[in-house]
C-alpha cells in the first residue's frame, strides 16, 4: 500500500481517551490514512506489577475503537516473545504495509528524552518518521536531549523536534485510572463507556 500510517504502541493499561484523542489529533494534522494500536506485551520500560494480562488489554483496545474507521488493532506485539521492541514492530509493519507506505511511529512527550535508551535507537530513527504528542505549553527547550544527540547525532534530533505536535491537553492517565478502579469509583468519561464494563466484568485493577 502507499500513503502514511500511524503506528501507536503503548501498553494500553487500560486504553483511554487521552490516547485516543491524541492518536486522532496527530492523524488529523498529518492527514494519516489510519492508525494502528498496537498493545505490548512486555514493555521493557514498564512495571509489570499493574500490567493486565495482555488479552484484556488487546481486548479493551478493540472494543475502544470498534466502529472507527481511522482505527485499527494489531496484536503483533503479544505474538512475539521477549520484550516489545519498536525497531522490531517497526520491520516486521514494514513487511505487511510494503515500501510504499510512509510509517509514522506516534510517541507521547515523556517518552522523548528517554528515546537514547531504545533499543537500536539510531536505526529505528531511520526506518520510521518517529512524531511526538506534545502539550500545550510544552518547550523544546526544556527537555534535556543530550543523551539522545549522543545516540543518534545532532541531524536525527533536528528531525525528531520536527515532528513534535501539539495536541490536545487531556488530564487523563491510566495509573490514575486503575486508582479509581481499586478505590472502587467511577471511571465513566475517562474510557469509552463499553472499556468501563469490561474492567468492571473481568475484575482487572482490583
Amino acid at each position: 500500500m502507499t500513503g502514511k500510517v500511524g503506528l501507536y504502541g503503548g501498553s494500553f493499561n487500560p486504553i483511554h481517551f487521552g490516547h485516543l484523542i491524541s492518536a486522532r489529533s496527530v492523524a488529523e494534522a498529518l492527514g494519516l490514512e489510519r492508525v494502528v494500536l498496537i498493545p505490548s506485551a512486555s514493555p521493557p520500560h514498564k512495571q509489570r506489577a499493574e500490567l493486565a494480562p495482555a488479552a484484556d488489554r488487546l481486548e479493551m483496545t478493540r472494543i475502544a475503537v470498534a466502529g472507527d474507521p481511522l482505527f485499527e488493532v494489531s496484536d503483533i506485539e503479544l505474538l512475539r516473545t521477549g520484550p516489545s521492541y519498536t525497531f522490531d514492530t517497526v520491520m516486521e509493519m514494514r513487511g505487511r504495509l510494503g515500501l510504499g507506505a510512509e510509517i509514522v511511529w506516534i510517541i507521547g512527550a515523556d517518552s522523548l528524552p528517554e528515546l537514547a535508551t531504545w533499543s537500536r535507537i539510531g536505526k529505528l530513527v531511520e526506518a520510521a518518521t518517529i512524531v511526538t504528542a506534545t502539550r500545550p505549553g510544552w518547550e523544546r527547550g526544556r527537555v534535556d536531549l543530550t543523551a539522545l544527540r549522543s545516540a543518534v547525532g545532532d541531524a536525527a534530533v533536528e528531525r525528531l523536534l520536527a515532528g513534535c505536535l501539539e495536541t490536545p491537553a487531556v488530564g487523563i492517565s491510566a495509573s490514575g485510572i486503575r486508582g479509581r478502579v481499586r478505590a472502587g469509583r467511577s471511571v465513566r468519561y475517562l474510557v469509552p463507556e463499553d472499556v468501563a464494563s469490561y474492567i468492571h466484568r473481568v475484575g482487572l485493577y482490583r
